[in-house]
């Protein structure tokens, strides 16, 4: 009886697994039309590209649903994308598609989004959803700056914009937890008010001159062996210190939040609260704890883009990243790898839209919008439906 169930439940796998493959073979087709391949005949993308609508088209008469529409879908995106690949010139293809320094520059634009999407489903986790990230990441960037400038290193200026981030959650939370108002509101609110402090602040210190030249900088690593311009060397041989640490921030977050007494408690009061207070666990103050944690990650992410990346503050400079990193929390069902493969996602096509203007500066600025496009895509759950945790948004009332 027990081989007869394997083998059923194989059975019924196998159609998942088709669709599966229709989304790798779709990929496929506009893959194969890139270097170093570069298939120059257009019917390379459309034979792969009907391969992958079959796979999916046969999914879908096994009702396997979204997962085969999926397919389809990539299917016909990989035909489209490549056929105009191959109507390219092979110069303005290398130009664009050079993969070590586009891996490279898609883990730059990344990083950000991958601190503010953990800080945010650490958050989400608790039950308190937090939409102000984008604030919370706006104060660390100028905090950041500030700390920098004012003490000659950027060590204090990730520790000082730490602390302003710190500041804005505390606050938010006390909103939030505390007199339990509306945490969209209330996540509005400190995003129109981070803007209005930094660009304050800004303006006292620093006038209409803006931040200096010289700014301490967060470093780079460069490894020994990995020589310029190739693929290991433009990809990793010069990432910034923050982006290595995001690496052990997803690894510890899993382990965190899946593997240790701590994480059971967190994910304990976001998906049922009475019964977490009922076994004596806090939920005012573990809600207190994960808000904290949100804001001190979102704003060494903002921190990261102001002096680690850009080297100066700009007002507005993080223009929405916030909202995405949230987006990118969903698109990653509440865990830090899915969230952290949005990120790259997103940070992948705004690599890719600066690349595009050897084609048209039209088409660069247009590509620009497809993050903002994505995120509209995961907020309305198009591409699967993810499940939150049960008590999120919901105010808490201490019995």
């Amino acid at each position: 009886m027990n081989a007869f169930a394997g083998t059923v439940d194989r059975y019924a796998q196998t159609p998942r697994r088709v669709a599966w493959a229709g989304i790798v073979v779709g990929t496929l087709a506009f893959w194969l039309a890139l270097p170093p391949v570069q298939a120059r005949a257009p019917w390379v993308p459309i034979v792969v590209g009907l391969l992958a609508v079959a796979c999916g088209i046969w999914a879908l008469t096994r009702d396997v649903g979204r997962l085969a529409w999926g397919a389809v879908a990539v299917g016909l995106i990989g035909i489209g994308l490549g056929v105009l690949a191959t109507r390219s010139s092979t110069g303005h293809l290398g130009s664009v598609v050079t993969w070590g320094s586009l891996i490279g520059s898609t883990l730059v634009w990344a990083t950000p989004l991958a601190y503010a999407a953990v800080g945010g489903m650490v958050n989400e986790r608790s039950g308190v959803v937090n939409i102000g990230l984008e604030g919370m990441m706006l104060a660390g960037a100028f905090f950041g700056c500030l700390g920098a400038d004012k003490f000659g290193s950027w060590e204090m200026g990730l520790l000082i914009a730490a602390a302003g981030g710190a500041g804005f959650a505390l606050l938010f939370a006390f909103f939030a937890i505390h007199l339990r108002a509306d945490q969209i509101v209330g996540g509005t609110a400190i995003n129109f008010l981070a803007l209005g402090v930094t660009g304050y602040f800004f303006i006292q210190v620093y006038g209409q001159n803006g931040t200096p030249g010289d700014l301490p900088r967060i470093p780079n690593v460069n490894i020994g062996g990995l020589h310029e311009h190739t693929f290991f060397g433009d990809a990793i041989g010069h990432l910034n210190i923050m982006i290595w640490a995001s690496f052990v921030l997803l690894i510890v977050a899993h382990v965190g939040l899946f593997h240790t007494p701590l994480g059971l408690r967190l994910r304990a009061v976001g998906e049922h609260p009475r019964a977490a207070e009922t076994v004596g666990i806090s939920v005012y103050a573990t809600r207190y704890v994960a808000v904290t944690i949100s804001g001190i990650l979102a704003a060494l992410g903002g921190a990261y883009l102001s002096i680690g990346f850009v080297g100066s503050f700009g007002e507005n400079m993080t223009a929405g990243r916030g909202f995405i990193a949230l987006a990118a929390v969903i698109f990653g069902n509440w865990r830090p790898f899915g969230a952290y493969a949005a990120a790259i996602l997103f940070g992948a096509s705004t690599a890719l839209s600066f690349r595009l203007a050897v084609y048209s500066d039209a088409a660069s600025v247009l590509f620009q919008a497809l993050p903002y496009v994505l995120t509209l895509i995961a907020v309305a759950g198009v591409i699967g439906r993810s499940i939150p945790p049960a008590a999120v948004g919901r105010p808490y009332t201490k019995q």
